[in-house]
């Protein structure tokens, strides 16, 4: 069944369906991590139903686009309906492909890109298939999500994620090596004094090295479901 979920300040609305993955509170934390700035051009990817992407351009001014990049057809047809519920056809769009397939149209055509990433890599064996793709590391690797970015960021441009906290060596060794240099982290716990669940990493491609880290946030609804 599908269902409405208001963003932002209530101005925009996004469609979710019960029996599709549905988004946590993960990629709201994402999606407030960095502002836009004047003209950004945005790429959601691994965009499930729009929610990171559509989020961001509900809480910023200065967007000029956002294009949403979701391999399963059926979470990027709902993203394709939130973009037409909103209005925002002239702003969005969204393409159903692979991220390691995004079209040479795209190269370092974004000043930014969001992703939330399946980066789980165990827990999810008996799991809805399509929404196992969501959350595990089936489909895409991390290097290829991030050799994919650099090739679609132009020279400047910002490559924000989260990922899981106990990968966040390996996240910013693989960020580094393909010369996008992490620029601002923040790790994020369920409860004040548990131990960090997720990391929030901006890395910038053509920086030099230096790492702002950010006093740890805590999202108390990770205790209730990561669900927003």
């Amino acid at each position: 069944m599908k269902t409405i979920d208001y963003l932002g300040d209530g101005r925009y609305r996004i469609i979710q369906d019960d029996g599709l993955y549905k988004f946590t509170s993960d990629s709201i934390l994402l999606s407030r991590f960095v502002t836009a700035r004047k003209g950004e051009r945005v790429a959601d990817f691994c965009a499930g139903g729009g929610v990171v992407g559509l989020n961001f351009y509900a809480e910023n001014k200065g967007v000029s686009s956002v294009t949403f990049f979701e391999a399963q057809k059926e979470l990027s047809a709902l993203s394709k309906e939130s973009v037409l519920l909103n209005g925002l056809g002239g702003v969005m769009n969204a393409e159903c492909v692979r991220v390691q397939e995004i079209p040479a149209e795209y190269t370092e055509k974004f000043s930014l890109i969001l992703c939330n990433p399946p980066f789980g890599n165990a827990g999810f064996e008996n799991a809805d298939p399509q929404k196992a793709v969501c959350r595990m590391e089936l489909t895409l690797t991390l290097e290829e999500l991030v050799m994919s970015a650099k090739r679609c960021l132009k020279f400047g441009g910002r490559f924000v994620l989260c990922h899981r906290a106990d990968r966040a060596a390996e996240v910013i060794c693989a960020l580094s090596k393909a010369g996008l240099e992490p620029k601002q982290m923040q790790f994020v716990s369920g409860r004040a004094g548990r131990e960090p669940y997720l990391v929030l990493i901006s890395a910038k491609k053509g920086a030099k090295a230096g790492v702002r880290v950010l006093p740890e946030a805590v999202n108390e609804r990770e205790d209730q479901g990561r669900t927003v």
